[in-house]
Order: structure tokens, then C-alpha cells, then sequence
């Protein structure tokens, strides 16, 4: 994910256009990682994100929604108490290094203009946010403490003087001409992808590969040429964000030329990355928000395969009863060849078309008249056993079906979505029940995805199960269309119409396809019918209904097609 130097370069110019001067009128922090700032500028509120994510470092304008905690983290009550307010003058990057310095103008409490620096530093693991007193150097706060036992090199705590990372001795590409490039590279060595990255500041492998691709393996003139362009494209800001899907995604604000997998361009870098990260960025924080109850369904969904497969054990077992039934009858119809002492008897087996011989075996302690009886316990113990067990196996099996889409729900949940999924596991009783602050909010109206089809109809998404529920059972009209993947784990979907066009019920099968646990497959079987159509028998599973009068189509889920849907 090559969010190198030139992009931090593009994205930089690009707030440097739309930001400034900006005030800032809100911040909150959605995650431990992750900021964002709303900046009122040219008549507009614009939505920045700072993230210092281990993986997904980055800052852009976002379109996103995040999460608003409703009890904000010490670090976002700090730069409310710094920030609120404060005019952003100016957004600078730091020679083509990934470190970029918000300058804001603010009055202290006792109303002083004080100059403060916002520094992001994206650099993987090690990325950290600070605030700093611009005139004095001096941190006052960091997402990220770093001392002195961490890092001999540098502390990053309050009080402490801001400091550089360490220097890599790389050259700045925009500071050099071809010449000197040249001049940095051993073409008897190889690997010049390798050196290039070595060498020159802001380059990611991604664009030195497209680099030497460039030059085609030709001469050191040709190397030349292909930097002095990639150089010019830079300077002249010719930018041309797109997403490069191929094995992997790749993306970048440079036109990459030798590309043959599927490419999506963008109008803008933050527009580019928003499409990249946003999923990625809320599935790690839904995970992190979701590893208890990932850990409790994982536990509770393997504890039913075991004791699906002892009871089908136990009914294989059963089906030897009439065995012991026919043993029984053919010792009651030879009672007078057996006597008390015998450990066994060898009669006729007229249960055999052939007449052979079956040997009974006997206890000798018991009289013949209780070894016949043994037999035709065992036989009624077994029978029962099989309706008993048949029963547990139905049971037993709808448990999994459940836990199966649990685990589907919360791959598709997003951040406000795991809340409802936590509630309803301790209504379940699988989580301790615990008193909520926001109950009221718990006994609102679940909010439902919303999507629109080409021909303009509304269709609803339910992603868990009291979205499902109350999508199905209270909100759809009963002549209105319901959709759900064939005997696979996933989301209600609804056509809020009563005869929708052929290509609007295609689009919703996707999202119904797509919101399944068939997301990644080809071919998926999706059932329709009208939701007059749809129960919730008594005494179900939480999202458990049955259908009937159902068609079924077969469609590919694609991610660009519900973003489609999802923008119109």
C-alpha cells in the first residue's frame, strides 16, 4: 500500500486547495488510531482524517461517517481544550518525507494569539500525531507516548523538544536532475527497483518498479528520461488517482503505465483512498471492537458441532434397535430350549428367509424371561433414543445455522452495527447482561443500509438480526419484494415496491449475494418472493424466518456495483 511520498505530496496540495484558511469546529477520535478534524472553509465543512494505524496510516478528506464515542479519549479532550476554534493557516509537508505540519493560530485563556504545529508522522508502526508549541519546539501532547527505553534516539512525551526522525541520507527526487539520478544507481549491481527506493526520498517500490518498467530495461539514458518524466508529472501536480486491482490492490496519484489487471480512477487523492481504506480501516476496527464476541461464537459454535456429531453417533447407534427387538422375540419363541445358567442359545432365525442359525447371547444370573425382557428394553431405549436425538440434531443443528450467521453479520457489520449484535447475544444469554447508559437508544428503530437501484427504487439492507427483524417483520409492506441468498448465511434485503423492474431485482440480489457469507464466490443463488410470503415460526432464532412462492436467480456480487447503488 504504497501511501509514499509522493502521495502524501498530492494529498498535502490537495488541503492546501480546499482547507485554508479553515476553523476548526469539531474533533473527535472514532479509535485509539484515528482522528477526525471538521474544518470550515469556503463556505463548506470538510471532513479530515488523521490516522497513525500500525497498516493503515494515512490522512485525506473523507466522506465517511466515524463514530462519534460518546465518552471522548484523553487525547481528543486535549486538543478540544487547543484546537476548538483555532484557525488552520497553513498544511506543509516536509520535503518529500511522509511527515506533514498543520500551523494553527489560536488565543490562550487569557486570550493571546499562540501559534501551535499539528505534526503527522505516517511511517507504519511508529506513526504518531503531536501537538507542538510552534515558537518553542516543545511537544505538548502525542497520540503515542514514546520514551526513552523505547527509543534511544528520540522521547515523544509532553514537555519534551520535538525532534526529527532519524535522517535515511536519501536524496530528494525534486532536488536533483537526471544526472545526478544516474549517478546514484550501479546497473552492474541489478535490483534497480531496490536502489532507487534506497536512494531517493518519497519513492515507494510500487513507483520504482514503474519506473524501470518505464525504461524498459534499456540504457541509462532511457532511465534518464523515465525520472525527468515521473520528476515533471510531480512538479506540474499531473495527477492521476486510481485503485490498480490485479492478485492484490495497489494504488497511487501517478499514472501507472504497464498496468493490465482492472483500474478505477478518481477525481481526487482523498476520493481515491477513502475508496481504498474505508473498508479495510473499518473491518480492523470492527474486529478489534468484535474479539470477545468473535471468541464466545467461535466457542459456542463448536461446542454445537460436537454435540451434532454425538448425536448422530447416538442415532447411528439407534438404528440397530429392531436387532435387538427381533433377539427378544425369537428368545420369547424358544423359551422352553433355554434354562437358567445358560450364557447362550442357538436358534432358528425365521426372520431369515434362508432359516439360519442366530446365536443368542445370555445372562446367565438372569431367568429366560428377563433375558427376553433385556432385549425388548434395550430395543424401546434405542427407539426412543432416535426420536429424542432426531429432535436434539434439528435443535442442535438451527444453533449452528444461527452462530454461522452471527459470524456473517459481523463480517459485514460496521462499527454501530456490533452494539446491536453485543445486545442481542446478552439477550440470548451468551453475555452478561450488563445496566446501558444509552438504553433508550437500544429500544429506537435499527438503522437499516439504504440503497437506490438504476431505475430510482429504494432497497433496504438489514446487516444483523433486529435490523432483519424489524426490516421483515415491521417495516416492509407485505406486497413489497424480500430477498435472501439460498440455504446460505446473510441479510434481508428489501424492494420497497410491489413489481419492480427485472434489472432492480438483479441489483438487490447482489447486495443480498454480497451481504452473505457467498461475498467472495461467483454464481450465487438468491431466493425472492413477496413478504407476505415470509414467517418467523414460534419460538425461532432471532432472524429466523421461512419462506414460500420463492424464485431464484444467480448473480455475481461485485464491491463497484453496491458502492453504485450505495452513492445513488
Amino acid at each position: 500500500m504504497p501511501f509514499d511520498g509522493i502521495v502524501t505530496k498530492a494529498v498535502t496540495e490537495e488541503l492546501q486547495a480546499n482547507l485554508l484558511p479553515g476553523r476548526i469546529t469539531k474533533i473527535y477520535q472514532p479509535t485509539d488510531t484515528e482522528l477526525v478534524f471538521t474544518i470550515r472553509s469556503k463556505g463548506k465543512n470538510h471532513s479530515l482524517l488523521l490516522s497513525v494505524h500500525p497498516v493503515y496510516a494515512r490522512f485525506h478528506l473523507t466522506k465517511e461517517r466515524y463514530p462519534n464515542p460518546q465518552e471522548p479519549p484523553m487525547f481528543c479532550m486535549f486538543l478540544r481544550k487547543y484546537l476548538s476554534g483555532a484557525m488552520l493557516t497553513s498544511v506543509a509537508q516536509y520535503g518529500m518525507e511522509r511527515i506533514v505540519c498543520f500551523d494553527v493560530e489560536t488565543k490562550n485563556e487569557i486570550g493571546d494569539v499562540t501559534h501551535l504545529r499539528l505534526i503527522v508522522e505516517l511511517m507504519g508502526k511508529h506513526s504518531n500525531l503531536m501537538l507542538v508549541e510552534k515558537e518553542k519546539g516543545h511537544i505538548l501532547d502525542s497520540i503515542k507516548h514514546i520514551g526513552i527505553l523505547k527509543n534511544r534516539y528520540r522521547t515523544v512525551l509532553p514537555g519534551s523538544e520535538y525532534k526529527l526522525p532519524p535522517a535515511q541520507n536519501k536524496q530528494n527526487p525534486l532536488e536533483i536532475n537526471g544526472d545526478v539520478f544516474l549517478q546514484q544507481l550501479d546497473f552492474n549491481a541489478g535490483k534497480l527497483d531496490k536502489q532507487i527506493v534506497n536512494r531517493l526520498t518519497g519513492i515507494s517500490p510500487f513507483i520504482a518498479r514503474e519506473l524501470v518498467r518505464r525504461a524498459n530495461l534499456g540504457s541509462p539514458q532511457d532511465y534518464k528520461m523515465a525520472f525527468e518524466e515521473i520528476q515533471q508529472d510531480i512538479i506540474n501536480q499531473q495527477y492521476l488517482p486510481a485503485i490498480y486491482q490485479d492478485k492484490k490492490e495497489d494504488y497511487h496519484v501517478l499514472q501507472i503505465s504497464s498496468f493490465n489487471g482492472e483500474i478505477h480512477t478518481f477525481t481526487s487523492p482523498s476520493d481515491m483512498l477513502d475508496a481504498f481504506y474505508s473498508g479495510k480501516a473499518q473491518r480492523d476496527r470492527v474486529k478489534q471492537q468484535a474479539k470477545d464476541l468473535y471468541r464466545i461464537i467461535h466457542n459456542e459454535l463448536n461446542k454445537n458441532e460436537r454435540k451434532l456429531k454425538k448425536h448422530q453417533q447416538t442415532v447411528s447407534h439407534a438404528q440397530d434397535a429392531g436387532k435387538y427387538q427381533r433377539l427378544g422375540e425369537l428368545l420369547t419363541a424358544n423359551m422352553h430350549l433355554v434354562k437358567k445358567g445358560d450364557s447362550e442359545i442357538t436358534v432358528i432365525n425365521y426372520y431369515d428367509p434362508e432359516q439360519a442359525e442366530v446365536v443368542i447371547p445370555l445372562d446367565p444370573h438372569k431367568t429366560p424371561s428377563e433375558n427376553a425382557q433385556h432385549y425388548f428394553k434395550k430395543y424401546q431405549k434405542l427407539k426412543n433414543s432416535k426420536v429424542a436425538m432426531q429432535k436434539e440434531m434439528e435443535k442442535t443443528k438451527e444453533d449452528i445455522t444461527y452462530f454461522e450467521q452471527l459470524l456473517q453479520q459481523i463480517d459485514v457489520a460496521g462499527d454501530e452495527d456490533i452494539e446491536e449484535i453485543r445486545d442481542e447475544l446478552r439477550d440470548e444469554g451468551f453475555l452478561k447482561k450488563q445496566p446501558r447508559r444509552n438504553h433508550k437508544n437500544k429500544q429506537g428503530k435499527p438503522k437499516l443500509e439504504k440503497y437506490v437501484s438504476t431505475d430510482g427504487t429504494p432497497i433496504l439492507v438489514g446487516k444483523n438480526n433486529r435490523q432483519n427483524e424489524y426490516l421483515t417483520m415491521k417495516l416492509a409492506h407485505h406486497n413489497e419484494v424480500w430477498l435472501h441468498t439460498k440455504d446460505i448465511p446473510g441479510s434481508h434485503v428489501v424492494i420497497r415496491a410491489t413489481e419492480p423492474s427485472e434489472k432492480t431485482i438483479l441489483e438487490a440480489a447482489q447486495l443480498a449475494a454480497y451481504f452473505s457469507k457467498s461475498q467472495q464466490s461467483a454464481s450465487v443463488p438468491v431466493d425472492y418472493t413477496k413478504i407476505r410470503y415470509v414467517k418467523k415460526p414460534n419460538g425461532a432464532k432471532p432472524g429466523f424466518v421461512t419462506y414460500t412462492n420463492q424464485k431464484t436467480v444467480f448473480v455475481t456480487p461485485t464491491k463497484e456495483m453496491v458502492q453504485k447503488l450505495k452513492q445513488k
